[in-house]
C-alpha cells in the first residue's frame, strides 16, 4: 500500500507540537525547583505534628523516669545518713530494682518499652525525616500517598500543576503522533531509526508519567522529561527519515511482536538510566557529606528523592523492562529463524542486544548481592544502557549487518 503524505505530515506537525509542550513543561519543573514551595511543606504537615505530639509524649515519659531516679537517689542519701552498711544495702537494693543513673536513664530512654503514643512518634518521625541521606523505604519526597492525585497536585503548588498539566497535554500529542505516523505507513511505526526513538520515548514519557502520579515523583520530571526533549530534539533533526514502506526483510508480522518488546523495554530502560544518574549524584552529595567535604542543606539536591529513594525506584523500573527485553531477544531469535533460516548468527546487533541483556542480568544480581549494593550496581546498570544506546546509535547505523535498517541516510 502507498504511503499516506498527508497523514505523515499531520504526524510530523503533532510530534513538533508535542516537543514544545514537553519543553515548556521542564520549563515547569525547573520553575518548580526555582520558585515552588517546599516539597514536603503541605503534604506533610499532619505528619509534622504527629511528631511533635509524640515527641512530647516521650519527653514526658523520659522526665517522669528522670524523677523517678532523683527520688531513688535522695532515698539511697537518706540511707547513707545512717551508716556505710545501710548505704551500701540500699545501693544494692537500687540496682536490684534496675534503677540507672544518669547515663542509664538515657539508655533506657532509648531502649525500654515504649508505649503506643511512643510507637507513634517512632513512625511520624521516620514519615517526615528527610535530606539527602534519608531513610530507606520512607518517601520524604514525595507527598504522602493517601492523599488522592488530584489532590496531592493541586497541593504541590501552580508550578507543579502547571508542569504536570503540560506533560500530559504533551503525551497525548505524542500518542497521536505514533498513532497516525502508523496509519499513514499502514504498518508498526518503528521500521526505521526515526520512528523507533519516536516510538520509545513515547513509552518512556508514558512511563514516567505513571510513576509520576503514583509515587507523587513530580520532582524527578526537569530530569527525566529533559532527557525526553533532548531525544526527540535529535531524532527530529539529526536522523529524521521520511515516511515509506518497509525493506521486504522487515515485512513480517513479527515486526509487531520483537520490535514492539524491544521498544517498549528500551523505553523503560531510558527512565531507568535517567533515575541511576541521579542516584550517583544524590549519593556522592550524602557521602561528601558524611564526610564533612561538603555542607548539608543543598537547595536541589534536597527536592530530588533520597539515594536510598531513588535505588529502589530504578531497580523496580529495571525488574519491569528486564523481563520484556528478554522476550524481545527471544522473539528475535524466532523471527531470525523463519527469516535466515538459523536462530543465532553473532550478528553485531544481536551481539549487543545480548551483551545489554547480560548487563542488566549482572544489576538486577548485583542488587541482591551484599557488597555491591549502592553504587557499583548502578554503574553496571548504567553500563547496560550505554551498550543498548552503542547498539542503537552506532551498531545499527554505521556497521553493516543483517540488521542494518535504520534508514538513516
Amino acid at each position: 500500500m502507498s504511503v499516506n503524505v498527508g497523514l505523515a505530515q499531520v504526524s510530523g506537525d503533532f510530534l513538533v507540537a508535542a516537543i514544545v509542550i514537553y519543553s515548556l513543561a521542564v520549563l515547569g519543573f525547573a520553575g518548580d525547583f526555582a520558585f515552588g514551595r517546599p516539597r514536603r511543606s503541605a503534604a506533610s504537615a499532619g505528619a509534622t505534628q504527629a511528631g511533635a505530639a509524640a515527641e512530647a509524649g516521650a519527653a514526658a515519659e523520659a522526665g517522669a523516669a528522670a524523677e523517678a531516679a532523683d527520688a531513688a537517689g535522695e532515698r539511697a542519701a537518706e540511707l547513707a545518713a545512717v551508716g556505710a552498711a545501710g548505704a551500701r544495702r540500699a545501693a544494692s537494693g537500687a540496682g536490684g530494682a534496675g534503677v540507672p543513673g544518669a547515663a542509664g536513664v538515657a539508655d533506657g530512654a532509648t531502649v525500654s518499652p515504649v508505649s503506643p503514643g511512643g510507637r507513634a512518634g517512632e513512625a511520624a518521625g521516620g514519615a517526615v525525616s528527610g535530606g539527602a541521606g534519608g531513610v530507606a523505604g520512607v518517601l520524604p519526597a514525595f507527598p504522602a500517598r493517601q492523599v488522592p492525585a488530584l489532590r496531592a497536585i493541586w497541593q504541590a503548588g501552580p508550578w507543579v500543576r502547571a508542569a504536570v498539566g503540560l506533560s500530559a497535554l504533551g503525551l497525548l500529542l505524542h500518542v497521536v503522533a505514533v498513532v497516525t505516523r502508523g496509519f499513514a505507513v499502514h504498518r508498526a511505526p518503528w521500521g526505521n531509526m526515526y520512528e523507533f526513538v519516536t516510538a520509545l520515548t513515547c513509552v518512556a514519557a508514558i512511563f514516567f508519567c505513571y510513576v509520576m502520579v503514583r509515587y507523587r515523583a513530580w520532582a524527578l520530571g526537569l530530569f527525566v522529561m529533559g532527557a525526553v526533549v533532548v531525544a526527540l530534539g535529535l531524532a527530529e533533526t539529526v536522523i529524521y527519515t521520511a515516511a515509506g514502506p518497509l525493506v521486504p526483510a522487515l515485512q513480517s508480522y513479527w515486526l509487531s511482536i520483537h520490535v514492539t518488546a524491544m521498544t517498549l523495554a528500551t523505553g523503560i530502560f531510558f527512565v531507568a538510566a535517567v533515575l541511576g544518574v541521579m542516584y550517583l549524584v544524590a549519593e556522592r552529595y550524602r557521602a561528601r557529606v558524611a564526610a564533612g567535604k561538603a555542607q548539608p542543606g543543598n537547595g536541589l539536591l534536597d527536592r530530588i528523592p533520597t539515594a536510598a529513594q531513588l535505588d529502589k525506584l530504578t531497580y523496580r523500573t529495571v525488574v519491569f523492562g528486564f523481563p520484556i527485553w528478554t522476550f524481545g531477544v527471544i522473539a528475535g531469535a524466532i523471527w531470525a529463524d523463519q527469516a535466515w533460516g538459523r536462530y543465532w548468527g553473532w550478528d553485531p546487533v544481536e551481539t549487543w542486544a545480548f551483551i545489554t541483556w547480560v548487563l542488566y542480568a549482572a544489576f538486577l544480581h548485583a542488587r541482591a548481592t551484599a557488597g555491591w549494593r549502592g553504587r557499583r550496581a548502578h554503574y553496571i546498570q548504567l553500563l547496560g544502557f550505554a551498550s543498548l544506546a552503542f547498539n542503537i546509535l552506532v551498531v545499527q547505523v554505521f556497521i553493516t549487518g543483517m540488521h542494518s535498517y535504520a534508514g538513516v541516510g
